[in-house]
């Protein structure tokens, strides 16, 4: 009963309601914008090469990283194949359209991020994210707060706990997996992992994840090169199979729960999370000179995510011979194809990436629960005995997440994320016009031969309401 109350709430939270909030969205932002996301790809590259504005500083590529590293993850593996599976080969069409629209609105956050940002007076670091931006530009705490204790279920909890039972999935293809002992197992073992990175601070966490995502999506995508090469044959077919099913009438007609564009939303939004609201609180705590340097290295994660990495999942799966059924939903599919391609090592390959995948979805997903932490108490760090006991519960939903059953760990994660998503995206389009002036004084600066520097008169604000800037 329960999981059908979860069901249903998550059916109407996605169908019709967060369909219609991220269309409109995406499109008004992209036009608004004139195609900010495809215009400036050359400038945002620019700006993923600046080094901090001071020592204190993240530069743009590390908060990339973090950003992308949360983006990155086990969605990209057991999600898209899992979209792949139950609602067709047409769900790649629809992820990759809300990557090109919703880079849009992922401009659009992490640019307000960085406006309204704040100084953290100890350190001199600056933090930020949605609660800050809607306290700052709405003047509604309790709104603020709202989205900060989503923040935190969302990604504590819910991506956490998904992440887990993703990542023990992928051995079942194992003779020793046995399903009464062998997940205890892996849940302990990838606990006392992240335990041991979370409790080296938020640094360590930088560090680790600035080596282990470029390195561990290279490969992953070299991986799915070789597969398409070795089925070059099939390929024209399997695009012609993704755009036919994308419209056709199974796609939109009749339990369109379950249909490719619903599994290609649902999975894309869970994978680059353009618009949810969690890569601005990696956003803001860039150093750079103008806020709008930031939201254009921020709408390139939402490209890696969707358009690189998804897409090499949703080819290799469409591109062989493999049957989907829905015993294979999730990491097995992926498995069962590089299986038919290299053998053993294909389903070793996979376990092993999604290990790294999961280790750095589960690092870039805490690292965004410290701004929201420290927004719930009153715009102070919590203290380390509390952010001790916070550790040691998340450790626990890590263990716990390699228990629970797929359906159950899916709907948790979309429920979560979609009520994110609905505070975040029509604040974005109440206070989106402040980003929008940001990015024509940016161009006007640039245009004149400038490095754009942020002055908040430039785009209507008092600097003395801003923190960072003021």
């Amino acid at each position: 009963m329960f999981a059908s109350l979860l069901e249903a709430i998550n059916g109407f939270l996605y169908y019709p309601l967060l369909i219609i909030v991220l269309a409109v969205a995406g499109i008004y932002f992209s036009f608004r914008t004139k195609f900010v996301q495809i215009r400036m790809v050359p400038e945002a590259i620019r700006a993923l090469m600046e080094k901090p504005e001071d020592d204190n500083g993240v530069s743009s590529f590390q908060a990339l990283i973090v950003s992308t590293a949360s983006r990155v993850g086990t969605g990209n593996i057991v999600g898209v194949s899992t979209a792949i599976v139950l609602g067709g080969p047409g769900a790649a069409f629809w992820m990759w359209l809300l990557a090109i629209i919703g880079a849009a609105t992922a401009f659009i956050e992490s640019t307000l991020a960085q406006i309204y940002k704040r100084k953290d007076k100890e350190t001199g670091e600056s933090y930020g994210g949605p609660a800050y931006y809607i306290e700052s530009a709405l003047k509604n705490r309790g709104i603020a707060s709202l989205f900060a204790l989503f923040l935190i279920l969302t990604y504590a909890f819910g991506f956490n706990l998904l992440a887990s039972y993703n990542l023990q999935s992928t051995f079942a293809v194992y003779d020793f997996y046995h399903p009464s002992t062998t997940p205890y197992i892996i849940g302990a073992i990838l606990a006392a992992i992240v335990a041991y990175a979370i409790f080296g601070g938020g640094k360590r966490i930088v560090r680790i994840t600035e080596i282990i995502v470029p390195v561990m999506g290279i490969a992953y995508v070299l991986m799915s090169i070789i597969v398409l090469a070795m089925n070059i044959d099939l390929l024209p077919n399997a695009i012609r199979l993704i755009f036919e099913d994308a419209f056709s009438a199974r796609s939109f007609g009749g339990g369109l729960a379950g249909s490719a564009m619903i599994y290609g939303i649902k999975r894309g939004l869970y994978s680059n999370e353009a618009g949810v609201g969690s890569a601005p609180n990696a956003a803001a705590s860039a150093g750079v000179s103008h806020p709008v340097k930031q939201g254009l290295v921020q709408f390139m994660s939402v490209y890696i995510d969707t358009l690189l990495i998804c897409t090499a999942t949703a080819m290799m799966c469409i591109v062989t011979d493999v049957q989907p059924t829905e015993e294979l939903a999730g990491a097995p599919f992926i498995q069962e194809v590089l299986a038919q391609n290299f053998g053993s090592i294909g389903p070793s390959f996979i376990t092993i990436a999604m290990i790294l995948f999961s280790f750095t979805t589960l690092l870039g997903n805490l690292y965004y629960c410290e701004p929201a932490l420290t927004f719930l108490n009153k715009n102070k760090r919590p203290s380390k005995n509390f952010i001790l006991i916070f550790n040691i519960i998340c450790v626990a939903v890590i263990f716990i997440g390699a228990l629970v059953p797929m359906d159950m760990a899916w709907t948790i994660a979309d429920i979560l994320m979609a009520g994110m998503a609905l505070i975040n995206i029509p604040v974005c389009l109440l206070i989106g016009n402040v980003a929008i002036k940001a990015v024509a004084d940016y161009n006007e600066q640039r245009k004149a031969g400038k490095e754009p520097v942020f002055k908040a008169s430039k785009v209507g604000l008092d600097p003395n309401e801003l923190d960072y800037w003021g």
